[in-house]
């Protein structure tokens, strides 16, 4: 991994481990308000006016590497971004190695992992930087034969004559193409061309994980590191009024027992650190730890009267006369409450963080996802400028919006930073779970009416949740209902132009509970009631649940996908005793249908028998990657809709590990089958889009076999 720091050649070779000659090129944007982009040399980066963005180098072996300025949390960048540099550069996949890259917005652009955005944010880009690499020695092969350049061609790394059929390996062309000035444009393939995109090649970071070589956070060593654990306040927002830690220290082991704090949007959350030279011994000297908690000036709120408050401001909102008249004038109308959970993040890998605070830097190692603003939080917080603070990414073992936070590294920091030595945090499972911040609980008023022509007329949203912002622990402002207004997170596009009254806002709920985004944000809730109730207008206009979806889902990409989606899970020949659901959502430029199929236990309630998926993310990669990622998405809301929820009493969370918060186990994972639509659409997310749909599809079906409407999650399906 680099350190951040203006980049020359030389200091690229070092930093890379590489010797002799290399072709090393980057995209950048050149500052003082140029917009225009170019690739450029390594080389040629000799002040911040410069700096790269995508970059690879080639050495006089042939090897090119590729610096992944994104992090990879099993969504697929190590394996869809050097698939995207072969297939413009024309080199084999076993031709390149891929690293991590450090925290370096100027050189590599925003390097968030969240919104799916790797693939959809920089794939234009990534085939750039390739095709000028190609082109360059193709070039310099031309001028070694003394040939016109159109009569040359790249193909498995190497440059070949047509006329003549010599060869030369890319390795015996580095040095001169390191000379040439890289082109201001090139041509990048159509994709019928293609040779490597758009194909299911084995995952490069598979091997690794396998056989345990993969660095994770906690795989970080540093020499004189010491381990550090805290105990936390479980009530969130309380403080630390006093501890006691004669019995911690005499522990073996135990170094250091200190008062900490970690930043929530802007609030300081307390608890106690407990230092030693192992993990082993810093968990137990914690279990001795006596704390006495201030918890005076904050509520503490149980489950029930989170819900009882939401419920109360689903109502606080003003009306919208508008939208009352469009209501009455619908042939049928209905309303509905729905309810869903908070939710913990529970990655397979819990939060932990390694820290090393010196004078005038900060170095950090770990599993994270959002590098540019863990970067400039730790300069901020600790007054270092942001050039010293190096932030490096591992791999992680699951994110899914958490440790995209800033919470962990400055916590890490901060005891690193008192102790004066390099520090790894850990969160073992209990913390990591009951820490927070959570995915918020939110309920949802919907009302809406339907026509003669089994249509919706008007359509209302209203939801009452915690809002994720520095503000969200603060009195909430309601929010007015304009008509033909608002969004409700992953309902699809179309409805906005087929419903002529719709009307959605919210209003934010009052909690000390911190909350945060969670896998699809936004959409994993909203869509549970928006298409639960879409459901419930088709019922309600009498008409087939996806043929009502898709008469209002008229532009000719979501035609072309509802069709799959029927022939797909076979929908028309729908077979008897059975229940079928249907859900469509859009968000972060992907489109997911999916089809739930269900039938009644062999003793009691019911059983997810398969799932069908169909997604639309245009230009894609890797179709393995994206039925993986579509197929863990669904699992991971099958867990959400019937197995987990985090409960609150007194203001503490209550699941502390999987015993209580239980994961779904093989045995209950349906038949899942996904099908990708092939178009020209530019590329949509992956890693998100394919969850939000599967709670309602399932809600759906488990009402066309029961009759039975499920608003509330999660639930049990052996209850239904």
């Amino acid at each position: 991994m680099t350190e951040h720091r203006r980049l020359s050649r030389r200091t690229f070779l070092r930093n890379t481990g590489m010797s002799g000659v290399a072709l090393t090129i980057g995209l950048c944007w050149p500052v003082l308000g140029r917009n225009a982009s170019k690739i450029i040399h390594a080389h040629e980066v000799t002040d911040a006016a410069t700096e790269l963005m995508s970059w690879i180098s080639i050495d006089s072996a042939g090897m090119v590497t590729i610096f992944n300025h994104r992090s990879e949390m099993g969504q697929g960048t190590w394996q869809a971004i050097p698939q995207i540099i072969a297939e413009e550069l024309e080199v084999s996949m076993d031709q390149i190695s891929i690293r991590s890259a450090a925290a370096a917005p100027k050189k590599y652009g925003p390097q968030p992992q969240e919104g799916s955005f790797s693939i959809r944010g920089w794939y234009q880009q990534l085939l750039r930087v390739g095709a000028s690499a190609r082109e360059m020695l193709i070039r310099a092969a031309a001028q070694q034969w003394q040939v016109d350049v159109k009569t040359c061609y790249a193909e498995n790394g190497q440059v070949i004559h047509r006329g003549t059929g010599r060869v030369l390996a890319y390795g015996k062309l580095v040095k001169a193409a390191s000379q040439l000035t890289p082109p201001a444009d090139v041509t990048l393939k159509a994709r019928k061309d293609y040779k490597v995109i758009g194909k299911p090649l084995h995952r490069n970071d598979a091997v690794l994980k396998t056989n345990g070589s993969a660095v994770f956070g906690m795989d970080k060593q540093l020499p004189g590191m010491l381990y550090a654990v805290v105990e936390r306040n479980p009530r969130f927002r309380g403080k630390v009024k006093s501890f006691d830690d004669t019995a911690v220290r005499a522990v073996h082991g135990v170094t250091h027992v200190f008062k900490v704090q970690r930043d929530v949007f802007g609030l300081l959350f307390e608890g106690v650190a407990v230092v030693a030279n192992s993990s082993w011994a810093a968990m137990q000297g914690r279990k001795k730890l006596k704390v006495e908690w201030n918890d005076e000036g904050f509520e503490h709120l149980d489950s029930e009267q989170l819900y009882t408050r939401m419920r109360e401001d689903l109502y606080k909102l003003p009306p919208s006369a508008a939208f009352d008249t469009a209501l009455k004038a619908t042939d049928a109308s209905i309303e509905a409450i729905y309810e869903a959970p908070y939710q913990s993040h529970s990655c397979m890998e819990p939060v932990n963080c390694t820290a090393d605070v010196k004078d005038n830097s900060i170095t950090i190692w770990g599993p994270i996802q959002e590098a540019n603003w863990i970067q400039g939080n730790l300069s901020e917080r600790l007054g270092i400028p942001i050039e010293n603070v190096h932030v490096h990414m591992t791999f992680l073992g699951g994110g899914f919006g958490r440790k995209a936070f800033t919470d962990y590294p400055l916590e890490a920091a901060l005891i690193s930073k008192e102790i004066k030595a390099p520090v790894q945090l850990l969160c073992t499972r209990e913390d990591d779970m009951t820490m927070g911040p959570f995915r918020a609980g939110a309920m949802y008023r919907c009302r809406g009416g339907v026509t003669t022509a089994k249509k919706i007329g008007a359509l209302q949203i209203v939801s009452a949740s915690q809002y994720i912002s520095v503000g969200q622990l603060e009195d909430s402002i309601p929010q007015a209902l304009p008509i033909n207004g608002g969004n409700s997170a992953g309902l699809a596009e179309d409805y906005y132009t087929s419903i002529p009254h719709y009307s959605f806002g919210g209003i934010s709920t009052r909690s000390p509970i911190p909350t945060m985004w969670w896998r699809a944000p936004g959409a994993n809730v909203d869509l549970f009631a928006s298409e639960s109730f879409i459901d419930e207008l088709a019922h309600l206009a009498k008409e087939d649940p996806l043929l009502f979806r898709k008469r209002h889902l008229s532009s000719a990409r979501y035609q072309a996908m509802v069709s799959q989606l029927a022939a797909f899970s076979n929908w028309d020949t729908r077979e008897p005793n059975t229940g079928w659901g249907v859900a469509i959502t859009e968000c972060f430029g992907s489109r997911v249908g999916q089809v739930v199929k269900v039938s009644r236990g062999k003793e009691k309630g019911v059983k997810v028998d398969k799932v069908f998926a169909v997604i639309d993310c245009g230009w894609y990669v890797n179709p393995d990657i994206i039925r993986a990622q579509v197929e863990g998405s669904i699992i991971m809301g099958l867990g959400a809709a019937v197995h987990h929820a985090t409960h609150f009493k007194e203001g503490k969370a209550v699941e502390e590990n999987f015993n209580t918060y239980p994961m779904p186990r093989i045995h209950e994972v349906p038949e899942i089958a996904v099908h990708i639509m092939e178009n020209n659409e530019s590329p949509g997310g992956v890693g998100e889009p394919g969850l939000p749909a599967f709670a309602p599809a399932l809600c759906n079906a488990i009402f066309d076999l029961t009759g039975k409407r499920i608003r509330r999650l999660p639930f049990a399906l052996e209850d239904v």
